[in-house]
Parts: structure tokens; sequence; C-alpha cells
């Protein structure tokens, strides 16, 4: 069993003792240091919003999170089964104290998560995360009397979602409709399931082809949208009569798109093509984070526009978003983060965008993908040990590779002339992540092996 807390939340296996799994004791305690801390903030506004993506425990969660802010005196706008980026804007439009998202996002079904949001709808600062996990460990919690609980309200916000991405200007509505498109959706038996398919026949799509979208939580395959999990809808497209394929992890903040051949669009891609969409009728900085492909900044250069990289995280990314006055960022995890809408990664604004840029380009999603710089990125890990000391292994591979331009703001990154390699501790899962790019996968494998092979040596 496993538990990861970190400055965005908790995350954890369901089951297990206390402080080992995530199980109702540390679901309720968790809860109640974040609404402490919401009380702290903001001791004038009483209201959070929850919502949850469809994972078999999410109910049982669900429960619990809103019992327990009921009991410290919250009132509960329960948005129940909704997208991480439909919780973010119902934050706002509700004008709440903070949001809980009930999702371990790409993970498996075992996994759920806390995600914890301010008033803005974006994830807690690091400060005030840090706040929260010292309130979770001291237990200084102060529950309401008897006629201070909070009260539950259910609403549905997908429809107020929707309508936020058909308003957005450089959605263009009428181009989709008219270009007819087919399109195949993998939502992976979860919330996309919903989200997607609304989404599609608000935009005028009448073709739809879905996989997945019984959202009942039991995941067809690895819900991580990466390659070697979306064979299933790599066939559909092979076999023919589709445009374009979208897969979403399941809570919709990741956009993976297939070409109309069956082959990877690649999710790095999912930024870059959406970037270059509205730098071409808004011009502006742009942001990816240190793991994200070099294609990015290329394109936004070729756009006369500057582009910046931020550690990993929604966070620090919407950080440097804010301190550039970026038009468009996100990650290359297909995580898209449009500010016109809101900022936070949205598969939904995601979608929308990308086939307004398809309906103006007129051409196959293939070939689209051909006319942007061409990398390979390969995405490796390093199982943490025991006795494994992060910090001593970063530091044993800064000095290795001393020679080369090294950036050390969230773990290591090398920059070579023909290629990058960025090493970091994941804020999900316990490994080190080892992210490599080249004009070639066989060079990514090549780049990475030289750092992986040194650190299994030590």
């Amino acid at each position: 069993m496993s538990l990861v807390k970190s400055i965005s939340g908790i995350r954890g296996t369901i089951g297990g003792r206390v402080g080992e799994g995530l199980n109702p004791v540390d679901i309720v305690r968790f809860t109640a240091a974040y609404a402490t801390q919401r009380r702290a903030a903001l001791p004038a506004n009483n209201l959070v919003v929850v919502g949850r993506d469809a994972r078999v425990s999410g109910k049982m969660v669900s429960e619990l999170v809103c019992g327990t802010l009921i009991g410290m005196g919250y009132d509960v706008c329960n948005i129940g089964l909704a997208t991480t980026p439909t919780t973010e804007l119902a934050v706002t439009a509700e004008k709440a104290a903070g949001g809980i998202i009930l999702t371990a996002s790409h993970n498996p079904k075992q996994w759920n998560a806390l995600k914890l949001l301010n008033e803005n709808g974006e994830f807690l600062s690091d400060a005030e995360g840090k706040q929260v996990l010292a309130l979770a460990e001291t237990e200084n919690f102060c529950f309401a009397q008897v006629d201070e609980l909070g009260i539950i309200t259910d609403k549905d916000y997908l429809p107020y979602h929707v309508n936020n991405v058909l308003s957005l200007s450089l959605v263009d509505k009428e181009a989709i409709e008219k270009a007819d498109f087919k399109v195949v959706i993998d939502c992976v038996n979860s919330v996309g399931g919903i989200a997607i398919p609304a989404l599609l026949r608000a935009l005028g799509v009448k073709h739809i082809t879905c996989l997945n979208c019984n959202p009942d939580g039991q995941f067809a395959h690895n819900p991580e949208p990466i390659p070697q999990n979306l064979t299933q809808i790599s066939d559909v497209l092979r076999k023919g009569g589709a445009d374009v394929g979208f897969v979403v992890d399941p809570d919709v903040d990741r956009l993976a798109i297939v070409c109309e051949n069956g082959d990877m669009f690649v999710e790095e891609y999912t930024l870059v093509s959406v970037a270059d969409y509205v730098l071409s009728h808004t011009k502006g900085n742009t942001v990816s984070n240190l793991s994200s492909s070099r294609a990015l900044a290329d394109i936004t250069r070729a756009h006369g526009c500057q582009y910046s990289a931020s550690a990993v995280g929604e966070v620090n990314v919407v950080a440097e978003m804010k301190r550039t006055g970026a038009v468009i960022g996100g990650e290359g995890n297909g995580g898209v983060i449009y500010p016109a809408s809101h900022y936070g990664r949205d598969a939904l604004v995601g979608v929308a965008l990308f086939l307004s840029l398809l309906a103006h380009k007129k051409m196959k999603v293939s070939q689209l993908k051909q006319t942007y710089p061409q990398y390979s990125i390969s995405k490796n890990r390093i199982e943490l040990s025991a006795d494994m000391n992060v910090d001593e292994v970063l530091e044993r591979v800064k000095e290795a590779f001393a020679n080369e331009k090294i950036d050390t703001r969230d773990g290591v990154k090398i920059d070579f002339e023909d290629g990058w390699v960025h090493l970091r501790r994941s804020n999900t899962e316990p490994i080190i992540r080892v992210y490599s790019e080249a004009d070639s996968m066989e060079h990514a494998d090549f780049l990475a092996s030289k750092v992986i092979n040194l650190v299994k040596k030590q």
C-alpha cells in the first residue's frame, strides 16, 4: 500500500493501515486540515466545491470528504462526477473558498487522491500546501457545533463548462460543424465518457465513435494516455473512416491525439499544435515545463514570440505563465492551459481548439504533425529503493555532466547540444522520472541510458 503526501494533496492506494494507504482516517484528517487552512485564509467564506472522477472508490471518498467539510462548518457544492477542469471552473463560479477534486489522475484504479484548490480554482501554492501538511500532522482541528454544521447542495457544472469552451473566441464552431469530422474517443470509463461526447455534440460533431465511455471506473486499460496504452483506439482508426482520435485520462485534464491512420500524434504535440493555432491569432509568450518538448519553443520563436520553462507541476507552469503574461501554456503530457478560459489543464479546451485548427488547416492530422519540428521523447523511470537517497543521486549526475548546461530548478536537467535529459523525483509515485529528447527515439534512448546507467552503477 502507498500513501504520497505532497503540497498538492494526498494520493494513495485504497485501504491499508493508517498512514500506509488512502483510508477513511487519512481522508478525514487531510480534509479537516485543508478546511482549517482555508478557514484561516478566508474566514468569511464557508463554501467548498467537491468533484470526483469515476473511480470505484470515488463515492466512498466523496462521502467522507463532504461529511468532514460540513462537520467543519463548511457548506459543500457537490458537483458529483466532474472533470478536474470542470471543478476548477465551478470554484470561481460559486465564489467558493476552494475546491477538492477526488482523482488520482492517470494512476490505476486502486489509487485515489485529494487534489486541493484555492479560491481561484487553482492548485494551492507551495506555502499553502505545506500549511495543510503541517496541520494534518498536528491534527489541530476545531469541528463545528451542531447548529453550525454545513449543508450539501448538488449541482451539475458540465453545461457551464461546455458553454465556457464554446464562448472562447478562437473556438470556431461553424468551421468545425462544416468540416463534418468523424471522431473516435477513448475515455477510459471515467468522467470523460460524459464530458467529451457532450462537448463534441455542442461543437456540431455528428459522427462520434465512443470507446470505453461508461463511467464505472473499470479502466479498460492503463489509464495514462501514452502510446503503449492506446492500441485499441489506434486499431479502430487504422481501419479507416475517421478523421481523428482523442484520448483523455480519468479526470480529463490531459489530452492525447491519434492520427487518422492510427499513428500517435504524440501527447507532446497536443500543446505544440494548440499553441501554434493560438499564436497565429494572438501573439504572446508561451510556457511549458522543463520535461516538455523543445518543439514548443521552436514554434513560439517562429511566431516571433518568447518561450520560457518552469519546474514540473501545474502550479509552477501557471505561476510562470502569470509572471510572463503567457497567452498559452501547459505541459508535454497533453495538458493545455489557456488563460482565456482558466488557469488549469483542460482537455475540453484542447479538443475544441485542436478541431478549430484542423478545420482551418484543411489537412489530415498526420499531415499536420509533419508541419512541426520533429523530436522524439523517451520517458523512463527508476524505481526508488528503500536505501536510495534521491538528493545524492541527483548530485552525482550533476557532477558527472558538469561540462554540459545544467538546470537544477527541478531535479537535474542536462542540455546537450543534440538533446536533453531531465531527472526528477515524481510528485505522484515512488520513482525518479527520466525524460530525454532528441531528433530520433534511438538517440533519445541513448541519452537516457547514459544517465540511467550512471545511476544504477552507484
